[in-house]
């Protein structure tokens, strides 16, 4: 396999982040080159970090300070808060402040991939020097206009000021001599100490975007446009692998409005990011282009998973994890050994299915040839990625590829892949560079996403005579993101183990975890916080289990199997990736995860007198970086309606950059995770998804979203500590906490999501 000789086993190690994956993947094992020295966070990055102020700071004359953020908005805020750095240590006037949104190239801005919750993790240090270069800049173009030591000048608020000689200027005057002022050295740099903030930290700034957003002026890649612009549908394989046998267009190109009819060519698999296929119509307008589409007559070769019943195949991957033990992937003490002497034992298993993204905005990006050159308006998380991978499918170089980010209305982990992209490439190049916009409908958003792996987790303990855990066996059956990159992977790369399982912190002497082979049938791919949905939802479900066969108090009994505070390397639990961050600067801390778990047990009023069918469940999980701990309420009717009238949900991720946009994050957390419990999935038959709109893929609406959430930020740890992630850790602990409310308050355990009808009389 020629390809793989390009990535190294520390490519896999590393996280496999969509930038990382510059031809494909290679398995652990597959490359033979030598090990390079360990590099984390950043500098592990394709392309890794720039702080240069030139690349991201421009002040205009009239003292208009452009701060240009390098990273995707889909609703996170990382706008705003890459902003609200650069303009502290700048010491700008927020209200003179605006965005401009850097297009998809890497080696000018650094790594551009909007993922693993560590845009602010990877960049928060590398903004700061940016924004105090920028200062030093025009304190030194002040002092040679004014012929002062630079010592003398102060910087604030927008002003330069030189006391002793009652002198001022606005950033502004001296922008333009500050541009030609040498870069400061980042080791000379003064940085502010907190106390000095102005913006970092503060609750009330708000998303820079809102009055845009209010006014619906802003830009998704569905509003991209271009003068002379085609609209384009697609009929893709309704079964992965599937291609098109035969084709008739005459009712299609009779719809007005259509202007042509054109088959698309459907990838070997597995085909990483590469469009699936099918017939596209090309018209003057969306709707005329759905209308040509609905009159096709297109008859397709079934492909290779046109047998796969999700149903069936759980009970697959139930029996890989009952009958087959599969890689040894944590071995710690003895767990069979100690599971056959134990006074008690439990055993539970647990199943998650398929999930889609399903941002409000489906895919759409707009793509246009021009004198040998491809300019894109696209809502990606991936740039860079997006730009090689467009190069590479019209026969360009990189350099000749614009790709220009637009807004996204939700990612989810859905844009990072740009597989929409390349079609409207491709369909540009069909009708001789014309700009080509190409639209995913809904129900091509469901049937053709690349979905949330299925999943099937094991779970055994052996308790002892006071029904402490002494021995913990856990086996995960799931199909690998791996598998859309190399052939037929049938185990979790180590990134996904190392999403709670591997890295699972609890005080048990005795602990083993396996992973069962299991084939993918569908497009796997990342979805927010990706492994540890069924990781945390099995794990902190089965406490619970354990805690009413001890007769004890949920709460008390997780914190007594966490055990004492303390600070865990995570490769000595066999965990070899921690996020692609130091272990050494990034140790589980179980004293953080003991607090949140005291924290939101507090603040809900844990252990007070409950309702008849009315309970609370608890919940905690540490995923990127972040500690996070969950308390739901929920009231379950005599019909089985789950209402859940308050969450609460404590996190620790390090110091609060945007507190505003932590709390957010929490929140929508808390809904995507009570659709997860409660309604959310995509299932499978005959190799085609059954779910086609809202309707039928349901997400949580205002009567079945929680009533009410609140979220309580811990343990902040200074600007100088390592940051944690923000976007995805709140999601992981949300549906076991509902699930563990749920038997509080009907004493019905619920081992398969969603709940869906299975509390119904």
């Amino acid at each position: 396999m020629e390809h793989l000789r390009n990535v190294s086993r520390r490519a896999v190690l590393m996280g496999m982040g969509a930038g990382a994956l510059v031809l494909s993947i290679g398995l652990p094992g597959a490359a033979q080159e030598p090990e390079a020295p360990l590099e984390f966070g950043a500098d592990a990055m394709p392309h890794g970090w720039q702080d240069d102020p030139t690349i991201f700071v421009a002040i205009d004359p009239d003292g208009t300070v452009t701060v240009t953020v390098h990273r995707s908005e889909m609703g996170q805020g990382v706008r705003v808060s890459m902003a609200m750095v650069v303009a502290d240590e700048l010491e700008a006037d927020w209200d003179r402040v605006k965005v401009a949104q850097a297009p998809g190239d890497e080696p000018r801005f650094g790594n551009q991939d909007t993922d693993g919750s560590r845009s602010l993790r990877h960049f928060f240090q590398p903004m700061r020097r940016a924004g105090a270069a920028a200062r030093q800049m025009l304190r030194e173009a002040a002092a040679a206009e004014w012929g002062v030591p630079v010592k003398e000048i102060e910087a604030q608020n927008h002003m330069l000021r030189h006391a002793a000689s009652d002198r001022s200027a606005d950033y502004g005057e001296m922008a333009a001599r500050a541009a030609e002022a040498e870069i400061p050295d980042r080791q000379t740099l003064t940085l502010k100490t907190p106390d000095q903030f102005r913006y970092v930290g503060r609750d009330d700034i708000g998303l820079i975007d809102n009055p845009d957003i209010t006014r619906g002026t802003t830009r998704y890649g569905i509003d991209a446009k271009a003068d002379g612009m085609l609209f384009a549908v697609i009929a893709r394989p309704p079964v992965l692998g599937g291609r098109v046998a035969s084709h008739d267009d005459t009712a299609a190109l009779e719809v007005p409005g259509v202007r042509r009819v054109v088959v698309l060519e459907s990838p070997a698999l597995p085909s990483e990011f590469q469009p699936l296929g099918g017939v596209a119509v090309i018209a003057d307008n969306t709707w005329a282009a759905m209308q040509g589409r609905a009159a096709l007559e297109i008859e397709w070769e079934g492909g290779e998973h046109g047998s796969y019943d999700s149903e069936a195949f759980r009970t697959e991957l139930e029996q890989s994890a009952r009958e087959g033990e599969g890689v040894e992937v944590r071995n710690q003490g003895d767990a069979r050994a100690a599971l056959e002497s134990a006074a008690t034992r439990v055993e539970a298993e647990y199943y998650i299915p398929h999930l889609a993204q399903a941002p409000m905005e489906p895919p759409a990006a707009l793509a246009q040839i021009r004198d040998g050159k491809c300019e894109v308006w696209a809502c990606v998380q991936a740039p860079q990625v997006t730009r090689v991978r467009v190069a590479e499918k019209l026969g360009l170089q990189p350099e000749d590829v614009t790709v220009n980010v637009t807004l996204l209305g939700g990612g989810f982990g859905r844009k990072s892949k740009p597989d929409f992209v390349l079609e409207a490439a491709v369909l540009s190049r069909e009708m001789d560079g014309a700009p080509v916009k190409v639209t995913w409908t809904r129900e091509d958003d469901l049937h053709h996403s690349f979905f949330h792996t299925v999943s099937l987790e094991r779970l055994e303990a052996g308790l002892d005579e006071n029904g402490r855990p002494v021995a913990w066996l856990h086996r995960t059956a799931a199909p690998t993101i791996g598998s859309i990159f190399a052939p037929d992977p049938q185990q979790k790369l180590p990134f996904e183990l190392g999403m709670g399982l591997t890295n699972m912190p609890l005080d048990i002497p005795n602990v083993r975890a396996e992973n069962p082979q299991a084939q993918a049938h569908a497009r796997i791919g990342w979805y927010r916080s990706v492994s540890n949905i069924p990781h945390a939802f099995a794990i902190q479900s089965f406490i619970t289990e354990l805690a009413h066969e001890a007769g004890r108090d949920p709460r008390d009994y997780l914190l007594e199997v966490i055990g004492p505070a303390r600070q865990i390397n995570p490769t000595e639990m066999g965990d070899v990736w921690n996020y692609g961050e130091d272990p050494a600067r990034y140790p589980l801390d179980t004293g953080r995860l003991r607090r949140v778990i005291e924290v939101a047990t507090e603040a809900a009023g844990w252990g007070r007198q409950m309702p008849a069918r009315s309970g609370l469940g608890l919940a905690a999980h540490y995923s990127f970086l972040t500690h996070v701990a969950v308390v739901a309420e929920v009231e379950v009717s005599e019909a089985g309606d789950v209402r859940i009238p308050r969450v609460d949900i404590a996190v620790d991720c390090g110091a609060h950059v945007n507190p505003d946009r932590i709390r957010s994050q929490m929140e929508g957390a808390v809904v995507m995770g009570t659709g997860q419990a409660l309604m959310s999935q995509i299932t499978f038959a005959e190799g085609r998804v059954q779910q086609d709109n809202f309707d039928s893929y349901l997400v949580p609406r205002m009567e079945t979203a929680p009533r009410e959430i609140r979220v309580h930020l811990v343990g902040d740890q200074g600007y100088d500590s390592p940051l944690g992630g923000v976007g995805e850790p709140g999601l992981p602990p949300v549906p076991p906490a509902i699930i563990n409310a749920i038997f509080a308050a009907t004493g019905q355990r619920i081992r398969h999501l969603p709940v869906g009808d299975q509390l119904r009389a």
